[in-house]
């Protein structure tokens, strides 16, 4: 038994092929199988999941069951589920029980879902390869020896090794869309404000975006439909109407893609012939397509570090081993427990990046830095709309090359950082985005297709998405 989307799970449910306790324990076999290996799941609610399958097969047996009857999914251990451990992949939150469930996930649940755990990741969620843990790094299921991609490495993991049906993610500066990039997956990060932030633990709250993590766009899709919409818990919610995808492919009119992202030093070559040959495959059908320029490319990745930096040295305030998070035993009087509770309770990455937050929001600097950071994100903004305007999405490669090995990167901040430069505008504007597994590297390894829509158009994001997986040569690996 494998099923590799939701649509498969129910023909066999309809069918009687199967029954949901039969297919949550296909996946717990999965879990059993591979996880020592993989170090994707940091707990499995086994018990939990197995109860909620008779339930919901009772609830399938008398015709009220929800939309996601039978879908399992695996989340992010950075967002809340009210009686579940969540703890960011931190030592300063571990052991820490959440009293409150998440938005998207209670969402989830009213239709029925099934949640089979939570996964590893980047320590608060920062980081581009899932080697930041503190439960130690996630190994990439289509090569153990590389990355699955950061920080929902392992929601990206769960999916591409068949434990669960999707997952969800954060994404703050492309932290779905990377790993869906680096595992062969579909993954979506909506526009700002479509999907509450209430029960996320927050790395940069300008930023942040729930997402899901699938093997189709149809199941990103219904995820989405279903997590979408205002939420008065969060007030950066948008009040927008959320209208189910109608599953039909959209051929747009004009397209554009970014040459600057395309030709970028440092790519593999087979990703520029990819976009050569995507571009006389679309003008064939009728699609006009422009190469245009983008000239904020370069500054892309410093906007975001700067301002999210400094974002994260507000939200992260918090856990200081007093109102929050671990406090070291030996520690005596107030400094003593706020340097050394938060110095052996964060991971290398996190203090490196409260330390720079800390820098560019000081006296002196804050206008050098945050200031001007947030001047140039609203012209980022501004020419990325004008882009828009005259073309219906705007396509880039999500990643550079494929996963790139474990331990490669991480005694170069820089480096792991510039891993990022293709996939941070769309959380700099706060569009939506998807990464769409179509191309693979010299390596053979499978790297994503981005398409960036307008705020708003997450519908017809999808439309175009199923456009391009039916109709466009898809080389990406299996």
């Amino acid at each position: 038994m494998r099923f590799s989307h939701f649509a498969e799970i129910q023909s066999a449910l309809q069918s009687g092929a199967a029954t949901v306790t039969e297919v949550v324990q296909h996946y717990l076999n999965q879990i059993s199988q591979n996880n020592e290996a993989l170090n994707i799941f940091l707990e499995v609610f086994e018990a939990e999941a197995l109860s909620a399958a008779v339930s919901i097969q009772e609830k399938i047996s008398a015709g009220k069951a929800g939309k996601l009857a039978g879908m399992v999914i695996s989340i992010k251990d950075n967002l809340c589920y009210a009686g579940h451990k969540v703890g960011a992949a931190s030592k300063i939150l571990e052991g820490f029980e959440s009293q409150f469930t998440a938005t998207a996930i209670e969402r989830l649940l009213q239709e029925d879902a099934i949640i089979i755990g939570r996964v590893n990741c980047d320590e608060f969620a920062m980081g581009s390869s899932n080697e930041n843990s503190f439960y130690k790094p996630v190994k990439n299921p289509v090569d153990p020896t590389r990355v699955p991609g950061g920080s929902s490495g392992g929601s990206a993991a769960s999916v591409a090794a068949n434990m669960c049906t999707a997952s969800l993610g954060s994404d703050t500066g492309g932290s779905i869309r990377q790993p869906a990039s680096f595992c062969n997956l579909v993954g979506l990060k909506p526009g700002y404000g479509r999907i509450s932030r209430y029960g996320l633990l927050a790395y940069a709250s300008s930023f942040d975006q729930i997402g899901p993590l699938t093997h189709t766009v149809e199941d990103t899709a219904l995820l989405y439909e279903v997590m979408a919409g205002k939420d008065p818990r969060d007030s950066t919610s948008i009040d927008a109407p959320v209208t189910a995808w109608n599953q039909e492919k959209e051929k747009p009119k004009s397209v554009a893609i970014l040459r600057d992202a395309v030709e970028a030093e440092g790519n593999d070559p087979e990703i520029k012939a990819y976009f050569n040959n995507l571009e006389k495959e679309l003008t064939e059908n009728g699609i006009t397509v422009n190469w245009v320029s983008f000239k904020w490319l370069d500054y892309l990745v410093p906007i975001y570090y700067i301002i999210t930096t400094a974002e994260a040295s507000s939200n992260l305030a918090r856990y200081d081993g007093i109102h929050y998070g671990y406090r070291h035993p030996e520690a005596e009087g107030i400094d003593e427990i706020y340097f050394k509770s938060r110095s052996t309770g964060f991971g290398k990455e996190v203090k490196r990046r409260i330390l720079l937050g800390t820098f560019v929001l000081s006296s002196g600097y804050y206008d050098s830095y945050f200031g001007s950071a947030q001047k140039l994100r609203r012209l980022v903004k501004e020419d990325t709309e004008k882009l828009l305007e005259n073309n219906d999405f705007l396509l880039l490669p999500t990643t550079p090359a494929g996963a790139f090995g474990l331990d490669e990167h991480t005694t170069d901040p820089i480096k792991m950082y510039l891993q990022d430069i293709f996939t941070v505008q769309a959380n700099i504007t706060g569009k939506p985005a998807i990464s769409l597994p179509l191309m693979t590297d010299s390596q053979n390894l499978p790297v994503g297709l981005q398409v960036i829509a307008d705020s708003k158009k997450e519908q017809s994001l999808f439309g175009f998405s199923r456009y391009l997986m039916d109709s466009v040569h898809n080389k990406a690996v299996s």
